[in-house]
C-alpha cells in the first residue's frame, strides 16, 4: 500500500514480483502468488520510507520488493529484520511501542510508533518470528493512521485501543491457516477485525491483505458479508481500495 501524507510517500510491506511464483515460509507451509502487481516496482516512484511488519516472509517482500529497499529513504521495520537488512537499506530496527520520528523539510514531521503483533496461534513465535504494526501521527491529524501488520487478535493488538486514538485502521485479513483445515490462524479473519474495531472505533477502516496469495482464505466477497453483520456505525467506515487506483481518505 502506497500511502501519500502532505508530501510524503510511504510504503508498506512491498511485493512485485509477478503471479505464478512458488514460496516456501518454513515448517512445510508454503503458498503461490495468483496476481502481478498492478503498478511495477520501476513505475512507483521515489519512496520516503518503508514501512515493513516483517522481512522473512514473501507476501510482505518478495524479491522485487526487497531490490527497492536500497532506493527508499528508510526503511522502518523490527529490530531483527533491521540487522537482516544492515548493508542492504538505511533501516530503523523498533521494539514494540518503539517510536521513531519521520521529518523533512516542508513536510509534517511524523512519528512512527510499533504496535504489537503475533502472527500466529499462542507459542508461535519461533516459528513465525517478530512482526509489528505502525501507528502514524502528525500535527493536524484527529488521530492516529494504524497498520495492523500481519496478527491474529490477541491481547497485545487490543492493547492499541488503551493506548492509541485512532482515526484510520488500515487492517491486515486474510484468514490464514495451517493447515488450511486446522483451527490455528496466522492472520485476523473478518469476525476478528469487526470484534477489534468494535474496541478501537476508528473512523475509517481500509482492509487489505485479502487476496493475490494462495494462501489467503478470506477473499472481499467474504469480508463484506461479515462486515454486513457488524453495528451499522462499523460498517458505514468501511473503505474498500480498487489495486492500482488512488483514492482519497478523509
Amino acid at each position: 500500500m502506497l500511502i501519500e501524507i502532505d508530501g510524503w510517500r510511504l510504503l508498506t510491506d512491498p511485493t512485485f514480483d509477478p503471479a505464478g511464483g512458488q514460496y516456501n515460509f518454513g515448517w512445510g507451509t508454503r503458498s503461490e502468488k495468483l496476481k502481478d502487481p498492478f503498478i511495477a516496482a520501476g513505475e512507483i516512484g521515489a519512496i520516503d520510507a518503508v514501512l515493513l511488519s516483517h522481512e522473512h516472509h514473501e507476501d510482505n517482500l518478495d524479491a522485487e520488493g526487497r531490490k527497492l529497499l536500497p532506493k527508499a529513504g528508510k526503511v522502518i521495520t523490527t529490530v531483527s529484520g533491521a540487522r537482516t537488512l544492515a548493508g542492504a537499506a538505511v533501516a530503523t530496527g523498533l521494539h514494540d511501542w518503539d517510536a521513531t520520528i519521520l521529518e523533512a523539510e516542508g513536510k509534517p514531521t511524523i512519528k512512527v510508533t510499533a504496535t504489537p503483533c503475533r502472527h500466529g496461534p499462542p507459542l508461535s513465535h519461533p516459528i513465525t518470528g517478530d512482526v509489528i504494526g505502525f501507528a502514524l501521527e502528525w500535527e493536524g491529524r484527529p488521530g492516529a493512521l494504524w497498520i495492523s501488520g500481519d496478527t491474529v487478535l490477541y491481547k497485545g493488538v487490543v492493547e492499541v485501543a488503551e493506548r492509541i486514538d485512532v482515526d484510520t485502521a488500515i487492517i491486515h485479513l486474510g484468514g490464514v491457516k495451517f493447515p488450511v483445515s486446522g483451527p490455528l490462524k496466522y492472520t485476523m479473519d473478518a469476525a476478528d477485525a469487526v470484534k477489534l474495531c468494535e474496541q478501537i472505533k476508528p473512523n475509517t477502516v481500509v482492509p487489505i491483505h485479502y487476496e493475490g496469495w494462495k494462501h489467503f482464505r478470506q477473499g472481499q466477497q467474504a469480508v463484506e458479508a461479515e462486515f454486513a453483520h457488524a453495528p451499522q456505525s462499523f460498517r458505514d467506515s468501511v473503505t474498500w481500495l480498487e489495486p492500482g487506483v488512488s483514492k482519497e481518505l478523509a
